[in-house]
């Protein structure tokens, strides 16, 4: 090291050239730093993984909001097919309906007390929650209801 660098003139002092030196240390440590944080596979792994959790997190929050909007949008599609089956079925069928849902309801309260007497606490407490499900998505089970009501009545007149 006896020759200076090309781009740097010769020091003219010795202050000068201790600056020079304390520069090309300073250089010289960063450019070490660089390097050791170029080999340090453990650490260059871990932030690879921390970008790609990131941009899988960023990638699940786009996708719930899309697939959030389609529900909405489909729970729109299916009350709309439900009202227009509700609107085509003849009076009698839906009085019928009518009929049958209330017996249902009457049954329904009549095994519930039935069961609240009966059942261990761990089974109605799932079968709650799952009665809770179908409360907040009342509208789908009564489209699909719909459905499998029009879908019945297109069976019977096949065969009659």
């Amino acid at each position: 090291m006896t020759q200076p660098p090309h781009d740097e003139p010769i020091a003219s002092s010795v202050e000068e050239l201790r600056e020079q030196a304390e520069r090309t240390r300073a250089e010289l440590g960063e450019t070490v730093q660089a390097l050791a944080a170029k080999t340090d596979v453990k650490a260059r792994a871990q932030e690879k993984a921390a970008e790609v959790k990131e941009q899988a997190a960023a990638k699940a929050g786009e996708l719930k909001e899309q697939a959030t909007l389609k529900a909405g949008e489909l729970k729109a599609t299916v009350a709309d097919l439900a009202h227009q089956a509700q609107d085509r079925l003849p009076d009698p069928v839906r009085d019928k309906a009518a009929q049958a849902a209330g017996q249902a309801r009457a049954k329904a309260a009549e095994v519930g007390q039935l069961w609240e007497e009966k059942a261990p606490e761990p089974v109605r407490e799932k079968t709650a929650r799952g009665a809770q499900l179908a409360r907040d998505n009342r509208t789908v089970l009564v489209a699909a209801a719909g459905v499998a009501v029009l879908v019945w009545l297109a069976c019977r007149r096949r065969k009659g």
